[in-house]
């Protein structure tokens, strides 16, 4: 396609990042569906969007599909063409967007892989005083998985979070999700006193000025990469066999506070999800324990 299609591309990508607040990791899968399907048009002589119809949009979504594409990953990829041709509109030609009937095949639902309270209760014990007085960078990756287990957070808010963002005297830290949405959520007792120790330790690594929570060596902050290789290093020490990432102390908070409360509206608020639907999943898994409990207790259940 021309250089035109790319310059109303890279417009819209400055928009997601801009004005919707979508996180570098988002903005760059966008940029990549909208990549592959543009060579994927240019093969077929559309050489520009105004020749872009339901039937082109319709083609590459089946023939993605025989490529071994998920219906998962190709929802998405659907998803993107959608608000790229909606943010387009009328003033650049796109009467009708080409992408909004098409449908990927209904794709099963993975249920999250979950940490059970004895695993989540091995991966956090440790020695305080030790770790205070020999590793403050330890203290640091403490703090980072108590406050993610304590408050379900996404590691891009982990990354995001700033100094200003913890409110001690109403026990909650203040957190920027997903398309700049704010919520406030609850921090644990244990949660705090895994920030206090870090802090202190903080003030010694810091560079001046910088206001993230959570810094590493060079004084500045933590990238999300940084955060995945010390949770999962810390995980395989304590022997945790399955391999741990800091989504997983997310879904472990979800999966645990609905098992003990089942009330699902206060974990989808606490979570940050706009659709009550996402966080339904977590009622399969809570479903699955209350399976296991039966199976192991009940005489006529099947042994």
């Amino acid at each position: 396609m021309a250089a035109e299609i790319q310059a109303s591309i890279n417009k819209f990508l400055a928009h997601l990042a801009d004005k919707r607040g979508y996180s570098v990791h988002t903005v760059s899968a966008y940029r990549r569906d909208l990549a592959q399907f543009v060579r994927y048009a240019s093969s077929k002589g559309r050489d520009n969007w105004q020749d872009v119809d339901i039937e082109c949009v319709r083609a590459y979504a089946a023939w993605r599909h025989r490529g071994g594409l998920s219906g998962r990953s190709l929802q998405r990829k659907l998803s993107t063409l959608r608000a790229f041709a909606e943010f387009l509109g009328p003033e650049q030609g796109v009467r009708n967007n080409p992408a909004r009937h098409v449908r990927a095949p209904r794709a099963s639902r993975k249920l999250p892989s979950v940490l059970d309270t004895d695993q989540m209760q091995r991966l956090l014990q440790t020695d305080l005083p030790q770790i205070e007085d020999n590793d403050p960078l330890s203290l640091r990756d403490r703090a980072i998985m108590e406050l993610a287990y304590s408050s379900g957070l996404r590691l891009a808010e982990l990354v995001s979070l700033d100094l200003a963002a913890l409110d001690r005297a109403d026990s909650v830290v203040d957190v920027i999700g997903k398309g700049a949405k704010q919520r406030k959520v609850p921090v644990g007792r244990y949660a705090w006193e895994s920030l206090e120790l870090w802090l202190r330790a903080r003030a010694a690594l810091a560079q001046s000025g910088e206001t993230a929570l959570f810094v590493g060596r060079s004084g500045r902050r933590l990238t999300p990469r940084a955060i995945q290789y010390r949770v999962r290093a810390w995980a395989r020490r304590r022997g945790i066999a399955c391999h741990v990432h800091p989504h997983m102390l997310r879904h472990a908070f979800a999966s645990h506070l609905l098992e003990s409360s089942g009330d699902l509206r206060a974990v989808q608020e606490l979570l940050g999800h706009a659709d009550i639907g996402t966080t339904q999943v977590y009622t399969h898994l809570d479903f699955q324990h209350l399976a296991l409990v039966y199976d192991k207790a009940h005489p006529r259940a099947r042994k």
